[in-house]
């Protein structure tokens, strides 16, 4: 059946196929699957997926080296159970331990171990390297900033809960320590 516009349909629509929002949309999403399919090789070769060096790496950069585990799960933008899956295999391969909460028995936290941080410290020289070449040295620091600032904007909208649990960390009598 062949639909007949109202208005002014092949002006309207070819207006907004030209729209820059949909080029924003498909430079965005052609540029984070090409970069990844640049940078992925080299955490394959050192034995980790993509969401395994993300959840160290997220680990690692966090205060006291540890996350919630619903911290976590919301920083990877995984499921509670998706997250789960993630640390169990992990913590099989010893890159990570499981630590209870002191102030809340329901939660536990994800801890990257000596293992854990050995295995990131060893893909990271390359993993920079890879985003060296294939992104952030493609732009001069100012592109760069710009993109950063451009970037962080959109993420505290699209997914604020991205910094989950970095802003402090429990101590070791249940308080609460500044993040660093």
């Amino acid at each position: 059946m062949i639909v007949k516009w109202l208005d002014d349909p092949p002006s309207k629509a070819a207006g907004m196929l030209d729209d820059p929002r949909l080029t924003a949309a498909g430079l965005l999403t052609e540029v984070f699957t090409g970069v990844m399919a640049r940078i992925t090789p080299s955490l394959t070769e050192a034995g980790l997926s993509a969401i395994d060096f993300e959840t160290l790496l997220r680990l690692a950069r966090s205060p006291g080296q540890r996350l919630r585990m619903s911290d976590l799960a919301a920083q990877t933008n995984l499921s509670t159970s998706g997250v789960t899956r993630v640390v169990d295999r992990l913590e099989r391969d010893g890159l990570v331990a499981r630590e209870a909460c002191m102030s809340d028995r329901r939660a536990s936290y994800a801890v990257i171990t000596e293992a854990g941080l050995a295995r990131l410290t060893a893909v990271l020289p390359q993993h920079l390297e890879d985003i060296e070449t294939w992104f952030t040295g493609l732009l001069t620091p100012e592109q760069l900033d710009a993109l950063l600032n451009a970037l962080r904007t959109i993420r505290d909208v699209v997914r604020p809960c991205a910094t989950a649990g970095s802003e402090a960390t429990e101590t070791a009598d249940g308080g609460r320590a500044p993040a660093h």
